[in-house]
């Protein structure tokens, strides 16, 4: 096999691989949509029967953090509002 034809091979293969992992990106980006599309109707639907969706997600956020690390935010919060007069 000549230089060029072993080039033109392996370009394909290369070729190849890379449409594979942008079409493999592409539809993650569409599963991503889907799922925010999902989360979306969820908090409308929270809303719809009255709850409040800021406080919804700050639970949500507070459910992934670290137990320590939210401690430790608490106990700093505490000083500072002692400090202010806050408690």
């Amino acid at each position: 096999m000549s230089d060029t034809a072993t080039n033109i091979q392996t370009e394909n293969v290369a070729g190849e691989e890379l449409r594979q992992f942008i079409e493999r990106y592409e539809r993650l980006e569409a599963e991503k949509k889907d799922i925010a599309d999902a989360q979306k109707e969820v908090m409308a639907e929270a809303k719809g029967r009255g709850y409040d969706v800021k406080v919804i997600r700050k639970i949500i956020a507070i459910r992934k953090r670290d137990k320590d690390d939210l401690d430790e935010e608490e106990a700093m919060m505490e000083m500072y509002m002692a400090a202010l007069g806050m408690s």
